[in-house]
C-alpha cells in the first residue's frame, strides 16, 4: 500500500474514528455501529475501505466478522512525517530571522 491510499484512507473523519476505536480492542460492525450515528451498511463501507488500505484485518467466526487494526501499515505514514521532523523547526527559525529583520 503506498502513502496516498493511506492518506486517503484516513482523509475521512468517520473512517479515522473508527481506525481510532478499534486501536482500543478487536470489535464487530454491530460494536462498532453502536459508537456512531450512521447505518451499519455505512460502518461496513468504511471498514472495506480501510482493510482496502491494509489499515484493518478481518477475523470471521462463523458469520460474524470482527475487525482489528493493523498498526505495521502506518509505517509508510511515520517514514513521511519523520522525513519532514527537521523541516519545520529550521524553517520556523528562517522565518524569525526575516520578522526581527522586518522590525528593523
Amino acid at each position: 500500500m503506498n502513502q496516498a491510499d493511506l492518506f486517503r484512507a484516513l482523509a475521512d473523519p468517520t473512517r479515522r474514528a473508527v481506525f481510532e476505536r478499534l486501536a482500543a480492542r478487536e470489535m464487530s460492525v454491530s460494536e462498532l455501529k453502536a459508537g456512531f450515528d450512521v447505518s451499519q451498511p455505512a460502518i461496513s463501507q468504511h471498514l472495506a475501505v480501510l482493510k482496502q488500505a491494509g489499515l484493518v484485518i478481518e477475523r470471521r467466526e462463523g458469520r460474524k466478522a470482527h475487525y482489528r487494526i493493523a498498526p505495521q501499515a502506518l509505517a509508510p505514514l511515520a517514514e513521511w512525517v519523520e522525513r519532514y521532523r527537521d523541516f519545520w523547526p529550521a524553517r520556523m527559525e528562517r522565518l524569525k530571522d526575516v520578522l526581527k529583520g522586518m522590525d528593523q
